[in-house]
């Protein structure tokens, strides 16, 4: 199988604020957001980072994306140093995240060519993608439509086209079906599943069971910033279903750190 991603040993810690602390029930200044995290995903596979909130997940998929720096340890995507190659990185991955906020004046159609513009995506091939794009997910009708009027569901559908337009080889999607209804979210995870069966590599954080049972081939279960158990799908479940064997797994390693 070919790697596509290789995270090695990232750190990432954050300084609390006194109300930040007070909300995190610590006396503590610092949280340890990532804390030695490691895996890999390879091409045409759908990888689930699988946690509770404040698990981590997000600010790894930050750190994958290039949105910040990780205080050590380092990630090859494609081959390619998320420390030391942003910019090659960042045009080999398409990253969509719920705080991918689009701005309520312009229309799908700009927003398209705009991202499409910073990419260096010929003309002939935007349009073609758009069309496509658009099509798929509806969006044709309100090409011209301002973000403002669009409904929740479509204003996720035009994030998701727009993070897409260089037709990248690795997507990073956080919480991809959160806030959706349920006819939009089966048209994601539908979307997804076409990723991979065109031999896109593909990386969801999620706590969402079901999602993780439906689309992926293998999953990481991350607890307090670290990778607790690693497997395909299939030898996670192998005994019993992914949530009894998550829950089985979160009360192990809470009771295990409140013993200490």
């Amino acid at each position: 199988m070919e790697e596509l991603l290789k995270v090695e040993n990232l750190h990432k810690t954050f300084k609390l604020s006194a109300k930040q602390q007070k909300l995190e029930r610590t006396k503590s200044k610092v949280k340890k957001a990532v804390d030695g995290l490691s895996f890999v995903a390879y091409k045409g596979e759908i990888f689930g980072l699988l946690g509770p909130n404040g698990a981590g997940k997000t600010t790894t998929l930050r750190m994958l994306a290039t949105l910040i720096k990780p205080d050590s340890g380092d990630a090859l995507v494609d081959g390619k140093s998320i420390v030391n190659e942003a910019e090659q990185v960042r045009s080999k991955i398409g990253f969509l995240t719920s705080e991918l906020k689009l701005e309520d004046f312009f229309t799908p159609n700009f927003l398209y060519d705009f991202f499409s513009d910073l990419y260096g995506v010929a003309v002939e091939e935007r349009n073609a993608r758009k069309e496509e794009l658009f099509k798929k997910f509806g969006i044709d009708e309100f090409a011209e439509v301002k973000v403002a009027n669009l409904s929740t569901g479509m204003k996720q559908k035009v994030s998701l086209v727009v993070s897409l337009v260089h037709n990248p080889d690795i997507i990073i999607f956080d919480e991809p079906t959160n806030g959706l209804d349920v006819i939009t979210a089966k048209v994601v995870t539908d979307f997804l599943l076409d990723l991979k069966a065109q031999g896109k590599t593909v990386i969801v954080s999620t706590h969402i069971f079901s999602l993780i049972e439906k689309i992926c081939d293998r999953v990481g279960i991350i607890i307090n910033g670290k990778m607790i158990e690693c497997d395909s799908l299939e030898n996670m479940t192998k005994e019993k279903n992914l949530e009894d064997k998550f829950f089985d797994i979160y009360v192990e390693t809470v009771g295990d750190q409140n013993e200490k």
